[in-house]
């Protein structure tokens, strides 16, 4: 899953960027918030993390806006600002769900996990598609209730497909589930994964179409 981090507070912004990649999610930062809108359009991401005070445009402006432009992700508001007609202002400006500073890392892990839930109707905690089912929260697979031993880059590989609901899942969208900006994509990448996650879950557990992309099969 990939997320993008508005934060212009460079140490809260750093610590945030390391903790959410070290639980295992494919993490933009931005500090500027002029960069967000091109970002969301350029990028798929699966969450918006918002800090509401950002200098010049301020994230509720920024989320007003796109909310505007119809572009539907879920925003997660980050604030220092615990009034309640703050809080009321981000709900009704069309966040999704906001977390008071200083905040505990689980909580923000918390919330991320229920906002992911919320955007995948088909999706609840335990993805299953055939033998195969898929423990979010723990981050574990089951191939027949046996624990299968993947690592964290193939079980994001797995989890994009499985959200997929039976879909074609483009090589494009599961490069984005694992890389952030800056890393270097190397073209077969997710060729090997794929070839890596049949050898664990079985040859006929995912199909590919070329120039489509790849689905599980139910």
């Amino acid at each position: 899953m990939r997320i993008l981090l508005v934060e212009d507070d460079r140490h809260l912004g750093e610590s945030l960027h390391r903790a959410l990649q070290l639980a295992h999610y494919a993490c933009d930062w931005i500090g500027d918030g002029d960069q967000v809108l091109a970002a969301l359009v350029a990028t798929h991401f699966d969450l918006l993390v918002l800090d509401i005070g950002l200098p010049g445009r301020s994230g509720l402006e920024l989320l007003r806006d796109i909310r505007s432009r119809h572009i539907r992700i879920p925003v997660l508001l980050l604030t220092a600002r615990d009034s309640v007609e703050d809080k009321v202002k981000g709900l009704d400006g069309g966040a999704d769900d906001y977390l008071t500073k200083p905040f505990d890392l689980d909580e923000l892990y918390a919330r991320i996990r229920m906002l992911l839930r919320r955007d995948n109707d088909h999706d609840q905690n335990e993805p299953q598609c055939g033998n195969i089912r898929l423990d979010c929260k723990a981050r574990e697979v089951f191939r027949d209730d046996r624990l299968v031993e993947l690592t964290a880059t193939e079980i994001a590989i797995l989890e994009a497909l499985m959200r997929g609901g039976g879909h074609y899942v483009s090589t494009k969208r599961l490069e984005d589930s694992i890389y952030s900006w800056g890393r270097e994509v190397e073209s077969n990448t997710v060729q090997v994964y794929i070839s890596r996650l049949r050898k664990h879950l079985g040859n006929d557990a995912i199909e590919n179409k070329r120039g489509v992309g790849y689905r599980m099969l139910t």
